[in-house]
């Protein structure tokens, strides 16, 4: 079991990665829903996003999506960032929203689409050339509905293909985060729908090739903790995309649906050493806000992974062992149960105390007056959303 003083030490240094999506507006096929204050380009982005590192202590990037995210100067923009307390983070793709990628991106039959997908992808290392981002993440819609629609194996080949081009151009220290989705908008076959195809891909790319587990992306009933602990074991786990969903793919608030999960998910990253000095680990959230308040919204994200992590590191390992050692079931699972049902609210506030921020991130930023604020200045001109 971690000592108190032990698990401040991994608060200190456990960041998490916020969306500049998740501050514009967004909402469902069916509606999307407006907010006052919503930021109108990546710059209040990016100012909001340093809004919830200033009360939460725990967010000190903000991941870019290109083309949502475009600007005309990216090293102005990093300065802009660097000014708030914080930076640009992780750059994302987008190879789905184009009328050419209706049969695909990289994995589309024509050669021409797939050549102007990589070119996509090569733009976004040229901008974290220019950020000094990490990490370039790759999600893919690509697929297809219908039986007999196009050859599953030769998708694959292409697949292939394009990441091993685009992998070609990474420099210094980038990485490639592979993420997967096992449906929509592909409803009969998905390129990348499970962390074995990301996870194969990746071995064939080389070391810099990492997979990002999205909670959200899994069919109900996945044991998401075996997973991670896959990969952690074949170091190949590079990043997080942490949401919360009911159904399918919710992107709802972290630990919103099943707070346990969340837990034995941190378990497994501690074990296995996702919370070490020099963690490959990155901690991202990937969520859209459609009917609370964005900024808190985020708070609450991270509240909530910090409370799963210090539960998780307060598990007595020597007990657990021990236990599982002597094939003692019970005692084995009680051994979890007691840190997961340990309220560690009290050692969040003082940590929190400690590092000079408020201990109730949420109270302070409300009584701060900045919703306010964003609401009565950021008039005009057209509010940011998803896809935007």
């Amino acid at each position: 079991m971690a000592s108190k003083a032990d698990v401040k030490k991994v608060l200190d240094r456990l960041q998490i990665e916020t969306p500049s999506w998740a501050y514009g507006n967004s909402g469902t096929r069916f509606k999307v829903f407006g907010q006052p204050g919503v930021p109108r380009d990546p710059f209040e982005k990016v100012e909001d996003a340093a809004q919830v590192h200033k009360y939460t202590g725990a967010a000190h990037s903000v991941a870019l999506h290109i083309p949502w995210d475009k600007v005309e100067d990216y090293a102005k923009f990093a300065k802009h960032a660097k000014d708030l307390g914080v930076v640009l983070g992780t750059i994302n793709s987008n190879t789905f929203q184009d009328d050419d990628y209706k049969l695909g991106s990289v994995c589309h039959p024509d050669k021409k689409i797939r050549e102007k997908a990589v070119r996509h992808l090569l733009e976004c290392i040229e901008i974290m050339d220019i950020t000094g981002s990490q990490d370039l993440k790759l999600w893919f819609a690509d697929g297809t509905n219908y039986p007999g629609q196009d050859n599953i194996s030769s998708r694959q080949d292409r697949l292939s293909e394009s990441l091993h081009e685009t992998y070609s151009h990474l420099k210094g220290n980038q990485r490639m985060l592979v993420e997967y989705k096992f449906f929509e908008p592909s409803f009969y076959t998905t390129d990348i729908p499970d962390w074995g195809t990301s996870y194969a891909h990746c071995l064939q790319l080389g070391e810099r090739a990492m997979v990002c587990v999205d909670t959200g992306h899994h069919a109900p009933g996945t044991n998401i903790e075996f997973i991670v602990a896959f990969l952690l074991r074949a170091k190949k786990l590079g990043a997080f995309d942490f949401n919360s969903r009911f159904y399918a793919d919710d992107d709802l608030i972290v630990g919103a649906a099943d707070p346990f999960q969340l837990f034995r998910i941190l378990h497994e990253v501690n074990i296995n050493g996702g919370f070490d000095v020099g963690t490959p680990v990155s901690f991202v959230l990937d969520q859209c806000h459609n009917i609370e308040a964005k900024i808190p919204g985020q708070i609450r994200s991270i509240l909530n992974v910090q409370e799963a992590a210090a539960k998780a590191l307060l598990v007595d390992q020597g007990a657990l062992e021990a236990a599982q050692a002597a094939g003692d079931v019970l005692e084995a699972n009680g051994v979890l149960m007691d840190a997961y049902n340990t309220d560690v609210r009290p050692l969040l506030e003082e940590w929190r105390s400690d590092k000079g921020i408020d201990p109730n991130p949420m109270k302070a930023f409300k009584a701060s007056g900045y919703l306010k604020k964003i609401a009565d200045s950021r008039v005009g001109g057209n509010q940011a959303g998803w896809g935007a």
